[in-house]
């Protein structure tokens, strides 16, 4: 046995396996999350006949449907670039896991240089996007995805920017020397205090998470998909199992962006007066119930917030947020230097 678990091999298959468990069962649980939360919001039933009474079977449904639905491609499309689009998007997904950790040694990969690996990976998306807008030989997808695009891009800014703060604090760009530097753990450069940074880095968190809000194109900046005046923009020519994987991604880059502010801002897998060794099995429970927090605020502006205009979309990028993460930067690094 520990013959095995020395192999590279086999210790890289195990990861990748657990890595392809997570993203369909973060996406079940996210969009269960979604349906029965909307519909409290609504006040309406919301799922109850796939599963019996709370519906917890209804996703599971969906997804053998569209597995059903034939697969239509139009006739002028790029095919391969059509084939591949949501494969890319998915992708983005799935690597992000890598770097996310769930408990002390809980992590696929801890890189030196994680919080740049996962704002780089994540950025994959947009050429998917793009892609999928593009190859689709129709004016609304193409629309969609040049207006995903153009969102994604002027976002991507503020969410890198907001983290430059917490690099700061913590003295390194690992998550997990991130997570150990809020916890009072890792003291060779960084912060001491044992204090989660939202509370010095309130504004980073704010930037990041409303970045994070228009990275996924959720409400109220889902102008790419806009159905009033682009059909479903990006996504109007996809059917059956290529429109899941986007489906699939959207609810899975909720929970690993809510992670990944988690980790940053909120102390990741640590909470205070938990006793280190008990962090082992209860990080990622602590985890996973600071995500579910943020998760449901994604769900909770989605039915409070109307859509903004694209004008209001890219102001609010580029003369609100962007100058407003520049000054925090500048702040930090003077309260660094002086402290």
């Amino acid at each position: 046995m520990e013959a095995l678990l020395d192999n590279f091999w086999v210790v890289l298959l195990g990861k990748v396996l657990i890595v392809a468990g997570l993203i369909p069962v973060a996406g079940l649980a996210v969009g269960f999350a979604e349906l029965k939360l909307s519909a409290k919001m609504q006040n309406r039933i919301g799922p109850y006949f796939a599963g019996g009474r709370w519906g917890w079977a209804q996703l599971l449904a969906d997804g053998i449907k569209f597995f059903q639905k034939e697969d239509l491609i139009p006739e002028d499309a790029d095919e391969p670039v059509f084939k591949f689009a949501p494969a890319l998007v998915l992708l983005g997904t799935v690597a992000l896991f890598v770097v996310v950790p769930f408990g002390p040694g809980l992590i696929v990969q801890d890189l030196d240089i994680g919080i740049f690996y996962a704002l780089a990976i994540s950025s994959i998306s947009t050429i998917g996007v793009l892609m999928a807008g593009w190859s689709s030989a129709n004016k609304y997808s193409l629309i969609g995805g040049l207006r995903a695009a153009g969102q994604l891009i002027a976002y991507e800014l503020p969410l890198v920017l907001a983290t430059v703060g917490v690099v700061v604090m913590a003295g390194t760009m690992s998550l997990d020397g991130i997570v150990q530097a809020q916890a009072g753990w890792f003291s060779e450069t960084g912060w001491t205090g044992g204090m989660p940074f939202v509370i010095p880095q309130l504004i980073g968190f704010v930037i990041f998470f409303i970045a994070a809000l228009a990275e996924l194109t959720r409400t109220p900046f889902d102008m790419p998909i806009a159905e009033s005046e682009l059909v479903m923009g990006y996504l109007t020519e996809y059917s059956g199992f290529r429109f899941l994987f986007f489906f699939l991604a959207e609810f899975a880059n909720m929970f690993t962006l809510s992670a990944i502010a988690a980790t940053l801002f909120l102390g990741g897998y640590w909470a205070p007066f938990i006793p280190d060794d008990v962090l082992m099995w209860a990080g990622p429970i602590i985890l996973i119930s600071k995500v579910a927090v943020l998760v449901f605020v994604i769900i909770w502006f989605r039915w409070t917030f109307p859509r903004f205009r694209e004008d209001q979309l890219q102001t609010l990028a580029w003369k609100f947020l962007i100058p407003l993460a520049l000054a925090n930067i500048i702040g930090t690094a003077i309260l660094k230097v002086m402290i």
